[in-house]
């Protein structure tokens, strides 16, 4: 079995609409968090590229990374 068949598109996908959803109502405190949500958003887009390549491990990277970004900036007091 290869690893990109291991990675769930549909699991992506759900991670991705949640992520969007979230950043419909998130602001960002201060510049470090608008630096956030510019990291946040590129790793969005790079995840929807990723996807129409059919680059599955690396859209899962980068969802991944994405929601690092999101929930690190909540816990820091960046994002609200």
């Amino acid at each position: 079995m290869k690893i990109k068949d291991r990675v769930s598109l549909e699991e992506i996908q759900k991670q991705l609409i949640k992520l969007k959803e979230r950043l419909k109502t998130v602001k960002a405190v201060k510049s470090e968090g608008k630096e956030f949500l510019e990291n946040i958003k590129a790793y969005v887009n790079d995840t929807e590229y990723f996807i129409k390549k059919g680059e599955y491990v690396l859209a899962f990277e980068s969802i991944v990374w994405a929601w690092a970004w999101f929930e690190i900036g909540e816990r820091l007091g960046f994002l609200e």
